[in-house]
């Protein structure tokens, strides 16, 4: 069986998802075309080699509509004759792209594949893709669940209340979250990674500054009397500050075959080791980062402390504190250059924008195995572990 490699990844600059982010101006099929662009150059293949490229967008309406992905390569000048496909598993829809694009790889069926991802939520908001009155889950779903399904910062709230996990604990988490970006941004971390875009140079989200006491003083985001009266455990305490942001930006890999890679003389940044999908439950919605781990490690073949650093999106600081208290992971090896509270998450861009920066941070710590999870809208999660080779 053929092995699946990482031979660049790149990502621009995170914006803040509203009318006056740094990225606002740029359309989204810009945003995307930029990376793929930079991916090329950096990489010095050949785009006529490329067999497909397998974009996420969420949000898949106006802007972000009529398969993103295949304009985007289009307007980065890619041949006409590379096909593309834009995919939806909500939050983690780009690392289901590395996903599918490793796959290729694997079977036969790809030689080089591209996995990318963007979204643009200053110009295509949340749920822009659900138009007022309308039900996008339908009568069996309602009937299953008589109850109802939640939106996910009530989900949020209900693994807080589940794990035990306080405002305090959520509060120091995120400013973690950014002390860890800023040192990376400091210490030129994510400077082989981040492909500056029309002047932006640098993460909008990243507040240095931040501490406790700041985000002590922020008012709970998702009080709603019809919950606290359903879920009487919920405390109130997810803030915009121990959640990630709405914003803008866009990332990619190059994904080939690893006899590929010997041939064009490329150095792989990692292998693609092993790859793990699951559903959870979909009240709790984010709590399947739990089992997608413990699945991937079974399908790798390797325990928790063969790994030597993790990536798990922050939607919120309680999934991945909820997360920790499941797995016994060591914070220390999470997120290390920050995570999605601090950088931002563009949800169709943050699978390969979290890939991107794993590679990368696996190359500087000299990192052996590394694993990659996301929760997912709908209970939902993905896992896959690399390995530096």
């Amino acid at each position: 069986m053929r092995d699946a490699v990482v031979v660049e990844a790149v990502r621009t600059p995170i914006g803040k998802g509203k009318p006056n982010g740094a990225l606002a101006h740029v359309h989204p099929v810009e945003l995307l075309a930029h990376t793929l662009r930079t991916l090329v150059e950096r990489s010095g293949v050949d785009p006529e080699q490329i067999d497909d490229v397998i974009g996420g967008t969420v949000d898949q309406v106006g802007e972000q509509a009529m398969n993103t992905t295949r304009y985007a390569a289009l307007s980065a000048g890619l041949p006409e004759s590379v096909p593309a496909t834009t995919v939806d598993r909500q939050c983690g829809s780009s690392q289901q792209a590395v996903h599918f694009a490793a796959q290729g790889v694997i079977s036969g069926a790809y030689d080089i594949a591209v996995a990318c991802g963007v979204e643009s939520m200053s110009r295509v908001p949340m749920w822009s893709n659900v138009p007022e009155g309308k039900d996008p889950f339908g009568p069996g779903v309602a009937a299953r669940y008589p109850e109802g399904l939640v939106p996910q910062g009530i989900s949020a709230e209900l693994i807080a209340a589940k794990w035990s996990i306080n405002r305090e604990q959520m509060d120091a988490f995120a400013v973690s979250s950014h002390r860890r970006a800023a040192a990376a941004w400091d210490a030129g971390l994510f400077d082989a990674e981040v492909a500056p875009l029309e002047g932006v140079t640098r993460d909008e989200c990243v507040r240095p500054g931040t501490g406790t006491e700041v985000l002590a003083g922020l008012r709970p985001a998702y009080h709603d009397p019809v919950f606290a009266e359903r879920f009487p455990q919920i405390e109130w305490n997810v803030t915009a500050g121990n959640a990630s942001p709405v914003n803008d930006g866009a990332s990619a890999v190059l994904v080939m075959a690893g006899e590929t890679a010997a041939a064009l003389g490329l150095r792989p940044l990692a292998r693609l080791h092993s790859f793990a999908v699951t559903g959870s439950d979909p009240v709790l919605m984010l709590t399947g980062v739990v089992p997608a781990t413990e699945k991937v490690l079974r399908r790798a073949g390797l325990s928790l402390d063969d790994i030597d650093l993790f990536e798990v999106n922050e939607a919120f600081s309680s999934v991945v504190l909820a997360w920790q208290q499941e797995t016994g992971a060591d914070l220390d090896r999470v997120n290390v250059h920050g995570g999605a509270i601090a950088l931002g998450h563009p949800l169709g861009a943050s699978g390969t924008r979290l890939t991107t920066t794993l590679v990368h941070a696996m190359r500087e710590r000299g990192a052996r195995y590394a694993l990659q999870t996301m929760c997912e809208a709908g209970g939902l999660a993905n896992a896959m572990i690399l390995e530096r080779i």
